[in-house]
């Protein structure tokens, strides 16, 4: 088990504040102030029901109750991720789309790893028409969100100017799904016991977090739906792979793996977000949405008694205790601190 922290950006993060920046130190060089400072959490958990194998406690009628005066900052992070191109500046009183701005020229970018077609992206906009806000075929094009402007046959952010059109690194146009499945258990000593934390005396959760190749951050060990597949199953075959490398195991170890991950994933779980993701790889017409859903091992004798090991996307996976402290990728920090206030955790 180890710790993430981020103590040391406060300083660096009231110096640029002051400066008018809406950025704190990122891996890229910058990092932006936490994605949902201004929303106000709250999870509700209400009547369980069973999804292909998947519970989870349905959380109506939204997860989170927003405050949308803030606008996205992750998504204009002015150079993009894995090029060296950037963005058009968009200052926050310019963000919404109904704010009128005649002098916004946003630079157009398209990753070329989906440049060239690969299963997972979309053909080039000229070239197909696919069904913005509706199911297309087998690939969901539907927001969590609700339904999303198009203007010229092209989806507009929901969540406002980005400062770059195309797609980047995203592979479908409008939205990309994916889902987060936090797996989490008390921690105990050497006893058996649950530890608490020495100044909350609330016990401490831990968490299952990988480390990201393409950044460096720590993470929740999440992944794209796949078009037509499920969220509850995208959710349990994300953390097989990520988390115990489950595609690499010999065929005795990916049973085992298989059965504890099934009963795990076959328990109730807490979704805990539902929505848009305040994510650097978004821009004007590509934009990443997830669903996070907590599943508990209170026992500790389910997936905790399995040998963590990286997948493939994953440089490194722990146990991380769960801590206000923690600086981990996109809007995961928030996610955690609902679970940790669902479950009366330390935080």
């Amino acid at each position: 088990m180890i710790r993430v922290g981020r103590n040391w950006v406060g300083p660096i993060r009231i110096a640029l504040t002051l400066f008018g920046f809406p950025f704190c130190l990122c891996t890229s060089g910058i990092r932006p102030l936490t994605s949902f400072s201004s929303y106000q959490f709250s999870a509700r958990v209400s009547k369980s029901h069973s999804t292909s194998g998947c519970s989870l406690c349905v959380l109506p009628p939204s997860v989170f109750t927003m405050s949308c005066s803030a606008p996205h900052i992750k998504a204009r992070c002015p150079k993009y991720p894995g090029s060296e191109t950037q963005r058009f500046p968009v200052p926050d009183d310019k963000v919404d789309w109904n704010t009128d701005w005649p002098q916004y020229r946003p630079v157009s970018y398209t990753a070329p790893s989906v440049l060239i077609k690969p299963v997972w992206a979309d053909q080039d906009i000229r070239s197909f028409s696919p069904r913005f806000n509706a199911l297309d075929g087998n690939v969901d094009r539907r927001s969590h969100e609700g339904d999303y402007r198009v203007e010229q046959g092209m989806p507009l952010n929901p969540r406002g100017r980005t400062g770059l059109t195309g797609r980047g690194l995203l592979g479908r146009w409008g939205p990309n799904h994916a889902a987060d499945p936090i797996v989490t258990r008390w921690k105990r000593d050497s006893a058996g016991q649950q530890v608490s934390h020495p100044v909350s005396k609330l016990p401490v959760l831990q968490f299952v977090s990988i480390k990201r190749r393409d950044c460096g951050e720590w993470a929740i060990p999440g992944g794209m739906v796949d078009p037509g597949e499920l969220v509850s199953l995208t959710l349990q075959r994300e953390f097989s792979e990520e988390a115990l490398n489950s595609l690499a195991a010999s065929p005795q170890d990916r049973e085992r793996i298989h059965e504890r991950i099934t009963q795990l994933f076959n328990s109730p779980g807490l979704e805990v977000y539902k929505g848009y993701v305040d994510d650097p790889r978004n821009n004007d017409n590509s934009w990443m949405e997830t669903v996070a859903v907590n599943f508990h091992d209170d026992t500790g004798n389910s997936v905790s008694e399995l040998p963590l090991q990286a997948g493939d996307d994953a440089g490194q996976v722990h146990w991380i205790d769960l801590d206000s402290g923690l600086s981990l990728y996109a809007s995961h920090s928030q996610f955690l601190e609902v679970v940790a206030k669902e479950r009366h955790a330390h935080w």
